[in-house]
């Protein structure tokens, strides 16, 4: 019997195989988050945040061998909304807060001086619009499909006179429990809260800008400051 060339078993293989194709399994469903449970203020105070007279300030630190050559920056917000809430037994207490990401200003002059010594206010303008279209990349905030960074309160502990807050940060698809040290002042009907700390872009799978193979690069560590103030509902 004649022996079947190796190039042409091979075509005849193929044939075979695509004649009895195996079968496709269909990919996995995504997975659905659950709703996020309606808070209960029953018994408390409300109160809702003043946009215009509340702050949130993220400082971003330049890193990598020529760090030297890039600048630290300054993204500010004067529009979180939102509302606070104070029960009379304090761990019931709690927050809901929101802020846009479009709406992030890029080193403000004065966010600049109030950040600090490390904050100098001559940035040129074409570095802020450089700094804001790579905060709006798909890889960072992805100012296109997710419009919002979202905070809530995880656990409250502690007493109004001496807090103890865990936040729960939404960041695009990822969320983080994270503690923050907060002051809390009530006068009248107006209630304050600030504070300030620190987190990681890689805890909410962003990868930290860099260039050069990371000769010039932003550090992972972000951190932030922030009042915010609110009127009694």
């Amino acid at each position: 019997m004649r022996e079947i060339p190796r190039v042409g078993g091979l075509v005849l293989l193929s044939l075979l195989l695509a004649a009895c194709p195996r079968p496709v399994r269909p990919p996995a469903p995504a997975p659905t988050v659950p709703p996020t449970p309606a808070a209960d203020t029953r018994g408390a105070t409300v109160y809702q945040v003043d946009p215009g007279s509340s702050q949130l300030a993220i400082l971003v630190y330049r890193g990598g061998k020529f760090s030297r050559l890039g600048h630290n920056h300054v993204m500010s917000s004067q529009d979180v909304t939102g509302r606070v809430w104070v029960h009379p037994e304090f761990p019931r207490s709690g927050f809901e807060l929101t802020f846009p990401v479009a709406k992030l200003v890029v080193d403000d002059t004065e966010a600049r001086r109030a950040a600090g010594g490390d904050f100098p206010p001559d940035i040129p303008q074409s570095d802020k619009d450089g700094t804001r279209k790579n905060m709006l990349k798909p890889e960072v905030l992805d100012g296109e499909h997710y419009a919002e960074v979202k905070l809530r309160s995880a656990k409250i502990g502690g007493t109004l006179e001496a807090p103890q807050v865990t936040a729960h940060i939404t960041i695009k698809d990822a969320s983080r429990d994270v503690e923050v040290p907060v002051k809390i002042a009530i006068a009248g009907a107006k209630l304050s809260a600030s504070g300030e700390f620190d987190v990681l872009q890689s805890d909410f799978g962003i990868k930290p800008f860099s260039v050069a193979l990371g000769a010039l690069e932003v550090q992972d560590r972000l951190h932030i400051k922030f009042t915010i103030v609110a009127e009694k509902k």
